[in-house]
């Protein structure tokens, strides 16, 4: 009699149980490989992106980047020395005085000499759409970009060899174009003008009011061609980022509430498999220690403590302070695919998991215990095993009643 070979019984067996129990509610991977029209493939053996992996430790906190997309004084300067300059613009209101030292003169009444000069107010005009205004006996003056300051000066200049010794006195009635323009989650119905009259940016944070916890909300500023964005907490605690605000800038107040994923053998879920789960911050500063808590703590059983890596961006330049060889990286990369990895089996992690802050939309992976991976062996050495007694035990059923 022709004997079976136990390797295309273990064949056969794999695609029977497959077929009984492993049952899909949708395509099977198969089906979505070969039904495609084309296909990009990555080979197995290739890595889809170059990493490097580093191990937290004391060295590691103090190049941990700041908490937040980007800042603002890196993009607009520190905001040191005094407020900037407040230059007219087109559609500003102005108001002109000027002073005569006698009477007599084209602005005082009187006669010549008979008493000291007054002075004598303008009408109010509002720069033109080519940026002058106008001055009786001084003509056009150029107002558009200039200060206040300037423009007296031209005045009395231009009035020096007519009126007698002409003081001038150019004030602002509305100067809608040093506005700076708020948008988003403010509470003032989402936007705001707001005059940029020396303020700093919490000034104008605080006029424009917050509709959501502060370490919910990002600030963007857009300045010309630039732009940068800063996280609310940092503008708080960071007085470097307190910049001044310039006419025309556009501030953008924007709700973001930072979450990080977790993967792996976690008690999230509050079962004993572990599984996926997303999670807020809930905090304005939130470390590792408190996410891995946050997630549940690791399963005794499944969790391999030894092993927990944490995925994100992390930027050139901090890796390159912590000695990290980056040779294998473009030189043009200002950003760094990167695994952090804790081993909470060293009594002294927790000292650096309780520092190392966690950043928007880190992800932090668990990995298995190997003596899971080893139940899941035995576990499917029992279903194959359990399987071809069962066949067996079905042959030896349909020969019975033949003999």
């Amino acid at each position: 009699m022709r004997r079976i070979c136990p390797l295309t019984v273990i064949a056969a067996t794999l695609v029977l149980t497959g077929c009984a129990q492993l049952s899909a509610s949708g395509p099977g991977r198969f089906a979505i490989d070969h039904g495609a029209s084309d296909q990009v493939e990555v080979g197995h053996r290739e890595i889809v992106t170059d990493y490097v992996l580093v191990d937290i430790s004391q060295k590691v906190l103090g190049s941990v980047g700041p908490i937040g997309p980007g800042v603002l004084h890196r993009s607009f300067g520190t905001g040191r020395g005094g407020a900037p300059e407040i230059r007219l613009g087109v559609g500003d209101g102005v108001q002109i005085t000027i002073f005569e030292a006698a009477g007599g003169g084209l602005f005082s009444s009187g006669a010549p000499g008979s008493r000291p000069g007054g002075a004598t107010g303008l009408p109010g005009q509002s720069v033109d759409n080519k940026g002058f205004i106008s001055v009786p006996y001084a003509g056009r003056i150029k107002a558009s970009g200039r200060t206040l300051d300037q423009v007296q000066r031209d005045v009395e200049t231009r009035l020096a060899s007519r009126a007698i010794e002409p003081q001038v006195i150019v004030s602002v009635a509305d100067q809608s174009s040093a506005d700076v323009a708020v948008f988003g989650d403010a509470s003032s119905n989402f936007r705001a003008r707001i005059r940029a009259s020396g303020e700093r940016m919490l000034d104008v944070v605080a006029k424009a009011g917050l509709r959501y916890p502060g370490h919910e909300v990002f600030i963007t500023l857009h300045r010309g061609n630039r732009r940068g964005t800063v996280h609310f907490p940092v503008l708080l605690d960071r007085p470097e980022e307190n910049i001044f605000v310039q006419p025309g800038d556009v501030i953008y107040i924007n709700r973001q509430v930072q979450k990080f994923s977790v993967f792996g053998p976690t008690g999230s879920t509050g079962q004993t498999t572990g599984l996926t789960g997303g999670f807020a911050f809930e905090a304005p500063v939130l470390y590792l220690s408190e996410a891995v808590a946050k997630a549940g703590g690791l399963l005794d059983t499944r969790a391999n403590a030894g092993h927990v890596y944490l995925y994100r961006l992390e930027s050139r330049e901090s890796l390159e302070h912590l000695g990290v060889k980056l040779k294998n990286f473009s030189p043009d990369m200002a950003i760094i695919s990167t695994i952090y990895r804790a081993n909470f089996r060293d009594p002294s992690v927790f000292f650096t998991a309780g520092q190392f802050p966690m950043r928007d939309r880190d992800i932090i992976y668990v990995a298995n215990a190997d003596s899971v991976e080893l139940d899941k062996f035995f576990g499917f050495v029992r279903l194959i095993t359990g399987s071809i007694g069962g066949i067996a035990s079905d042959i030896a059923t349909t020969r019975a009643p033949g003999r």
